[in-house]
């Protein structure tokens, strides 16, 4: 590596008794740019025990001379194949101009290209890195290592001033929660058909897929199979919205975590009949707010969708994607709703 350490600075990779420190780290980089806190230990425990990520190779801390987490960066590179690696790092406010970002990130792209000897031959090659659109220190430091911006997401919101809209299901179509402990893999099987028009979709294996949907459902305190909505048309689902009864960074938000609808069932109103059911609930049980997080440049129309809910986004809670082409060839990944 060319970047180096200013003396008394120590790289490691992380391990779960580093949990709480990072966490701690990471809130601080938070409150200074959007004024709260962002992860809890827990939430950030299981993301480190998602299976397939290693925290020896696909992690490293920044230790400062006074024992602080100065700085951390994370490879994401869990799916088969191995086309779209994402990055994602932080350094704490107090040791900003020190280096530590250029260290990392430069680490970041060298563990990275470790995926092109795992990829298909012919496949194109990438290093994705999402940073909030108000971080523009993030996107300097991006660009400085040939990082180019690509596509935008946002958080998109309503506020619930009132009893939300009654929801028109099409003829044929009824909803219902989800059996927990039966349907998992029936609902993983309809989001990944569902998404398959979405930008930057990559076919996995179903069974990591579900792997890591469990992880999460099983080491989620919030989650809810009541706030799990099955659009049903016959035994067939036709489409989801999987919510949680908060956010992890606003614990007064209701949270939409995926809206989709299956191909045979679009253009009908399932999507926007499930958006309203869920605002419905989130209203019944005292929820003033709900949001979820889209694509701004969505192939499926879904900001469409949102707006015509009564959505709007979120200023502080836009995000820019940046992308650093590792190999170039085939993209094997959807870049267009007829992919």
């Amino acid at each position: 590596m060319t970047n180096k350490l200013l003396d008394g600075y120590v790289v490691r990779p992380a391990t779960l008794e580093y949990v709480e420190a990072s966490v701690e780290m990471i809130n601080a980089v938070s409150q200074n740019i959007i004024g709260h806190d962002e992860f809890t230990v827990e939430e950030y425990r299981s993301e480190w025990q998602i299976p397939g990520f290693n925290l020896e190779t696909d992690t490293r801390l920044v230790i400062a001379p006074d024992g602080r987490i100065a700085g951390c960066c994370e490879i994401w590179d869990l799916n088969d194949p191995s086309v779209r690696v994402g990055t994602w790092g932080r350094t704490h406010p107090d040791f900003c101009s020190l280096g530590i970002g250029s260290y990392l990130l430069e680490w970041a792209i060298e563990r990275a290209s470790q995926a092109i000897l795992k990829a298909p031959a012919e496949a194109r090659v990438v290093l994705h890195s999402h940073v909030r659109s108000i971080n523009k220190a993030a996107g300097k430091l991006l660009r400085d290592f040939d990082f180019k911006s690509i596509r935008h997401s946002w958080r998109m919101v309503i506020e619930l001033n009132g009893e939300p809209p009654t929801p028109i299901w099409p003829e044929g179509i009824s909803v219902r929660t989800l059996r927990a402990g039966q349907e998992e893999p029936r609902v993983v099987q309809a989001v990944r058909d569902a998404f398959k028009d979405h930008w930057g979709y990559i076919e996995t294996p179903f069974e990591d897929n579900l792997e890591r949907w469990m992880h999460f459902i099983n080491s989620n305190k919030d989650f809810d199979p009541d706030l799990w909505y099955l659009a049903m048309a016959g035994d067939e689902i036709a489409g989801v919205s999987l919510c949680l009864p908060k956010h992890h960074d606003a614990p007064d938000m209701g949270w939409v975590e995926t809206l989709g609808v299956r191909r045979p069932w679009r253009r009908r109103g399932v999507a926007l009949a499930l958006l309203q059911h869920s605002f419905n609930e989130f209203h019944r049980r005292g929820t003033s707010k709900v949001g979820l997080e889209v694509d701004a440049q969505s192939l499926t129309g879904a900001t469409r969708l949102y707006y015509k809910a009564g959505m709007h986004p979120d200023p502080k809670h836009q995000y820019e994607l940046f992308e650093k082409e590792l190999r170039p060839g085939v993209d094997l990944s959807t870049q267009s709703a007829s992919s």
